[in-house]
């Protein structure tokens, strides 16, 4: 006799046995491996390195599976925007500046293929530090618990300066930075992305959010210049993304500003009429975020193009990146 619930809840039943009696498999259906379709296939491999051989030869190596081939597809979509004179436009924080990458992306301006550069409010320190000093970044621990972080003279007189003068003539952040590292004497400037841009007449555009940057904590910053100018270069940058059409916007380590920056400059043109569709969006950083996913790779592609997320250090992917589509582009015409 059983003598508790749980002792009934585990008595066994015939109609329970019947629910568990063995399947039958003499009777599976099975089907042919040649028939199937299969995500992996040999002719997608990777293939060996051979040492001393050409950075072509280690490019066309590499497998086409997964990240690798969105690599590719990245790679070919910036090579037809530049073959179809369509817009390539740079979105990026400072981390790129602060890896090195200067000298690489001026390549890619000096060959034609950046159309605008957009940056964030710390971009523009590091970028003047570099064409000031030859160096930048400062180490924040050692600073911060004694209140000298940020407090380096130079850079936050001069660029509020540069930026106040350039609002009263008329300019933008980007441009009046830009023109005036071009014009003096800055012994580093050929290090500078936006004294390239004034250079090569490239539209470089800063894209700031008022006390995220050192140059905001000193008696020389002016809050309408620093607004007046980058609400300008909000409206440049919109101008541009208004002829995205068929061509490609990167996103280059801004996690937050320039995802947000750049879905209002579309949503702005779209507003305005201009049909912005069948372009490339592509998100270039070391970790995934949500934003730049989002309004980035996601959102602006979702009728139409494609968003691609290419995750990696800066240091490794972006010369990976530029050396593949110079190569690719060695047999157009000059």
């Amino acid at each position: 006799m059983l003598d508790s619930a749980s002792e009934v809840a585990r008595a066994p039943t015939d109609k329970m046995s019947k629910q568990f009696k063995p399947l039958d498999l003499s009777k599976v259906k099975t089907y042919s491996i040649k028939t199937r379709k299969s995500k992996v296939n040999l002719r997608d491999f990777s293939h060996p390195y051979t040492p001393g051989s050409s950075f072509k030869q280690f490019w066309e190596g590499l497998p086409q599976i997964l990240s690798a081939q969105n690599f590719r597809e990245v790679v070919q979509a910036l090579a037809k925007a530049k073959r179809g004179q369509k817009v390539i436009v740079v979105g990026m924080g400072a981390h790129p500046i602060k890896v090195g990458l200067n000298p690489l992306l001026i390549q890619l301006m000096e060959a034609g293929v950046i159309d605008c550069l957009a940056m964030n409010g710390a971009g523009i320190i590091h970028d003047l530090e570099l064409a000031l000093a030859g160096k930048t970044s400062e180490e924040v621990e050692e600073s911060i618990d004694g209140g000298a972080f940020g407090m380096v003279q130079e850079t936050s007189v001069l660029l509020n300066d540069f930026i106040g003068e350039g609002v009263k003539k008329g300019w933008g952040m980007g441009e009046a930075i830009g023109k005036r590292l071009l014009s003096e004497d800055f012994p580093y400037r050929q290090y500078s992305l936006l004294a390239t841009c004034a250079r090569l007449g490239i539209p470089a555009t800063v894209h700031v959010a008022i006390g995220t940057d050192i140059i905001h904590m000193h008696p020389s910053a002016n809050g309408g210049a620093i607004g007046e100018g980058s609400l300008r270069d909000f409206q440049k940058l919109t101008a541009v993304v208004a002829q995205l059409q068929d061509g490609v916007y990167l996103n280059i380590g801004s996690a937050v500003i320039l995802p947000e920056v750049f879905l209002k400059a579309l949503t702005l043109a779209r507003n305005l009429g201009h049909d912005v569709q069948n372009f490339t969006t592509v998100n270039m950083d070391f970790i995934q975020h949500y934003r730049p996913t989002t309004n980035v790779v996601k959102r602006p592609t979702q009728q139409s193009g494609q968003g691609y997320t290419l995750i990696g250090h800066h240091e490794i992917m972006i010369p990976l990146l530029v050396a593949a589509l110079l190569e690719e582009l060695k047999s157009d015409k000059p």
